[in-house]
């Protein structure tokens, strides 16, 4: 039996510290990290013999060579012990596994360089990079201690000597609250911008008890999110419709004036230099992140409110855009559509809770009718409408969104099993195909 995947999220617990405090987080990160770039030569020039161990036989064979006892003496590196002065065996710990996930992960990129394996002929060969800007780990009762969650201990250098120091926590998430959920070893975040506990939890989500019904998600550029509650039995419970119009324009009034901007720095012929309006395409690019927060948050709130068994998207991976010319509005559109980011911002947020994502054949979802009649029209005014053979007028996302919701809740009933089927072709559209019709007549000539 396959083991379940373990469910890792992260909370970030924000520290309000004063000037004195700022400097021991500076001093503490910044030793930290001379440590790390001195282990890091140290574990690469041994990585013949300690590639091949265990991370729990690879931390106690570095500290052979390198952390002087009293029943060891004599060692390799003594200068470890005499520049890293009283360096806490914890944080020492955390340092080696640290250099050796940089060493190892060098030797792996550098071995597949060396195969063949390049983006492009000429690429240059990997580089190992022991300034990789990394945080200590903490670890409960020797380098953190907490008081409630209103303050937290913190074991810090301050130039000479580890001494301790109590911080105000002003900021909480709500994993710490739930029962189930293991707290893991923090991170101290520390730089000009940011002064946090980066907080990781192992979540164990419980044990839910579904209705029977699906929340069927059609994404698209006319609206972000389409959603239709659909029950087993074809019945539509609820269907809302999700777009955060007015951040979709802050992005496409930024991107535009990229064009503007390029277009009076080139003139004709000329070229822009390399990192040109890069702080245009991060804010963007954030404002992106916004948007996939903001439907999947949705998204996930309509699946618990109707408590449904799981959510239902369209497999569009690899999927490519056909319409619109180049440097046309439409590309452009296709270009923001974020349908890979809603999709992976929701499957994280409904497995942490312990549902499940379904993904269904995209191919004509939104071409077929949901009630049976055949396939549909366009308005050529209105794409997002769509008129039915029989006449009748209907939402086209709408209309996917039903499909969408009956091909999940198929493939959920493992309906589409290879061995329910005939081996032979009867030249009827394939089960994958399925319409919101085919749940009110079980007996339908698609199902058979």
């Amino acid at each position: 039996m396959k083991a379940p995947t373990k469910v890792i999220r992260t909370d970030i617990w924000k520290l309000n510290p004063n000037s004195e405090q700022r400097w021991l987080f500076g001093e503490t990160v910044k030793v930290y990290r001379r440590a790390c770039r001195y282990l890091v030569g140290i574990i690469f020039s041994h990585w013949s013999e300690l590639g091949s161990l265990t991370a729990d036989q690879l931390t106690p064979a570095v500290e052979r060579l390198m952390h002087q006892t009293v029943k060891r003496p004599n060692i390799k590196y003594p200068q470890f012990n005499k520049t890293f002065y009283k360096f806490p065996s914890y944080y020492r710990r955390a340092a080696i596994a640290f250099a050796a996930g940089q060493v190892s992960s060098f030797v792996t990129r550098y071995n597949e360089w060396q195969s063949g394996a390049r983006k492009r002929r000429n690429a240059s060969p990997p580089r190992l990079n022991p300034d990789a800007g990394c945080y200590p780990a903490l670890y409960k009762g020797q380098c953190y201690k907490l008081h409630g969650f209103e303050q937290v201990e913190i074991k810090v250098f301050n130039g000479s000597d580890w001494v301790w120091t109590t911080i105000q926590i002003t900021g909480l998430r709500e994993r710490h609250k739930a029962a189930s959920n293991k707290m893991l070893s923090p991170s101290l975040i520390f730089n000009d911008l940011y002064c946090h506990l980066s907080v990781p939890f192992n979540c164990k989500p419980e044990k839910r008890k579904p209705e029977a019904n699906v929340t069927a998600v059609d994404l698209g550029i006319n609206t972000t999110a389409t959603i239709a509650v659909v029950a087993h039995d074809g019945t539509v419970i609820h269907r809302e419709f999700i777009h955060p119009g007015r951040d979709i324009d802050r992005r496409d009034k930024r991107l535009k004036s990229v064009s503007v901007r390029a277009s009076k720095t080139m003139g004709f012929g000329g070229k822009i230099h390399r990192g040109f309006c890069s702080y245009t395409y991060q804010k963007c690019q954030r404002i992106n992140n916004q948007i996939g927060q903001i439907v999947s948050k949705g998204i996930v709130q309509i699946a618990l409110r109707f408590n449904s068994e799981a959510i239902v998207f369209e497999n569009l991976k690899g999927w490519k855009p056909k319409g619109g010319r180049k440097r046309s509005n439409l590309r452009q559109r296709f270009h923001g559509w974020l349908k890979g980011k809603i999709r992976d911002f929701t499957e994280m947020k409904w497995t942490e809770l312990g549902g499940k994502v379904v993904e269904v054949v995209a191919a004509y979802t939104s071409k077929l009718a949901y009630d049976g009649s055949g396939t549909v029209k366009r308005n050529s005014n209105n794409y997002a409408l769509a008129t039915f053979p029989s006449g009748k007028r209907f939402n086209a996302d709408l209309n996917g969104a039903y499909n969408i919701g009956a091909r999940g809740i198929l493939k959920l009933a493992r309906r589409n099993d290879s061995k329910d089927r005939s081996s032979k072709s009867s030249g009827r559209s394939p089960r994958s195909w399925a319409c919101l019709c085919d749940l009110w007549t079980l007996g339908s000539y698609r199902l058979a």
